[in-house]
């Protein structure tokens, strides 16, 4: 049967991206928002901040571990059952980690719940670009995608704004009741306007050893970066976790090239249409999570605001990043994909080259524009760069492409949060040494060398910024066949039939 009327089929296509979009902004959302509420916790359940830090640990380890594997899931058991799956799961467990750690006064139960959340918001994040690819047409799909990435990457930014609000104003529980009613919506939206899974290609079979492989590798590899600053690179520990996770990436890696159906298709990665784009996805969430780490430290350290001062400058990125986002998705079809990549990657150079030059006495002014042009730089970039990658490969394959966006996301931000934080520390100490600068030098000098630590990590971010300019320059647009045209059963019934 048909849809009834263009309206209708409108409408319930923008319902249909209204869930997708919601998905990845909770998904995005509840990576970052419990950082901000640590202490809190902490101090509620009366135990060490390295205890704590498990909260959130816990989280970004199996979302990283699990995302390549439900992606593969989707493409055999269809895109509907998992991603309501994943909807359910993820808001159980935000119920169960507002309720259950109060309810048995332990710690444990919470990382439990967290843990259990996460697992439903990889179901959600691995397959909402190649549910977009599927369903919405190709003429919208530059627009679809471009709201749908652009809010995952402002969930994931703007987290502990909202935890801090919620924290301070209610309790730390809220960062995690917030979601269910807004769960519970989404549940019932998603099943009247997501439409009923497709007929699904001939599986040979679930590659249990290569999911075992990549989650080990991954949580282990994520691990060891968060961790290793606070543990001590050369403890036992991070180095035996090290091992692990080059063995198992490895492993991994020969064992997917092996199998005729593979968990991954790494063969697809060697394809220029494909590898480039989800390069220039890493180079810039990677280089973008420095500056989003470093500046509220820079803001309230160096140039003397308070927090909420420096929160609302902080807006100013994300703001910047919904509109060029919104941009972008309209743009994509007129201008190409190619041309938005390489104007992005120019506005991301200019931000990051102006947060060179901050010092003690900058306005507020300046660096508003300079979070305002990263902003605008990173949302132009991301539906582009997405979109490529999803409209190069057979729709047999969505499922595992999409989890490859998700993750060129996800673990270089977390990557880059470490990476950053240690060439900030190591600048400062070895600037300090460099100018004999003690505890005991006037504090302007200290102040300086403090400065100086910023400068340099923000220098290392201009570095990525051109190289995301030069490998949009050799991008290659390739659509499949399979992605040029939809059919009369590939149509969206919207719950409108």
């Amino acid at each position: 049967m048909g849809i009834t009327g263009n309206g209708n089929k409108e409408a319930g296509l923008g319902l249909l991206i209204f869930s997708i979009s919601l998905a990845m902004f909770m998904s995005g959302l509840d990576g970052t928002i419990v950082n901000i509420a640590l202490p809190t916790i902490s101090e509620a359940f009366n135990v060490s901040t390295s205890a704590v830090s498990w909260v959130a640990t816990a989280y970004l380890l199996v979302m990283a571990g699990c995302v390549l594997i439900f992606g593969k899931i989707s493409d055999m058991i269809g895109f509907k059952k998992v991603f309501l799956a994943g909807f359910l799961i993820f808001t159980l467990g935000s119920l169960a980690c507002g309720v259950l750690p109060d309810l048995f006064d332990s710690l444990t139960w919470l990382i439990g719940s967290r843990i259990f959340q996460a697992v439903g918001g990889a179901m959600m994040a691995a397959i909402a670009p190649a549910m977009i690819t599927s369903y919405v047409p190709l003429e919208q799909r530059g627009k679809a995608l471009g709201i749908v990435m652009t809010l995952a990457a402002l969930g994931t930014a703007i987290g502990p704004t909202i935890g801090g609000i919620l924290t301070q104003y209610l309790s730390w529980h809220w960062i995690f009741f917030i979601n269910v009613p807004i769960g519970v919506a989404a549940l019932m939206l998603g099943a009247k306007v997501i439409p009923k899974d497709a007929r699904q290609t001939e599986q040979k079979g679930f590659d249990s050893t290569g999911a075992a492989l990549v989650f080990v590798g991954l949580a282990s590899l994520l691990y060891v970066v968060s961790e290793g600053q606070t543990l001590g690179w050369t403890s036992p520990g991070i180095l035996a976790l090290a091992a692990v996770a080059v063995i198992s990436l490895a492993w991994f890696v020969v064992h997917e090239l092996r199998l005729p159906d593979p968990l991954l298709d790494l063969r697809l990665l060697w394809r220029r249409s494909i590898i480039v784009p989800v390069v220039i996805l890493c180079l810039v969430f990677f280089s973008f999570s420095g500056i989003n780490y470093l500046i509220p430290f820079y803001l309230q350290y160096v140039s003397g605001y308070d927090t909420s001062t420096s929160g609302l400058i902080m807006t100013s990125l994300s703001a910047a990043m919904m509109i060029s986002g919104l941009l972008a998705g309209m743009l994509f079809n007129r201008v190409g994909p190619k041309r938005l990549c390489i104007g992005a990657g120019i506005v991301l150079v200019i931000g990051y080259f102006l947060m060179t030059k901050l010092h003690a006495d900058t306005l507020a002014g300046y660096v508003v524009l300079a979070l305002g042009l990263i902003g605008f730089g990173l949302g132009m970039m991301i539906a582009p760069a997405s979109n490529m990658v999803m409209n190069a490969v057979a729709k047999s394959k969505q499922g595992m492409v999409s989890s490859v966006t998700t993750l060129a996301r996800f673990v270089p931000m977390t990557l880059g949060i470490a990476a950053f934080n240690l060439i900030f520390v190591q600048g400062i100490i070895s600037i300090a040494a460099g100018h004999d600068v003690t505890k005991t030098s006037p504090a302007n000098i200290q102040m300086q060398v403090l400065a100086a630590g910023f400068d340099l990590a923000f220098f290392v971010s201009l570095l990525f910024g051109i190289a995301i300019i030069v490998l949009s320059l050799v991008i290659i647009v390739e659509i499949h066949p399979d992605n040029l045209n939809k059919t009369a059963d590939d149509e969206p019934p919207m719950g409108l039939l």
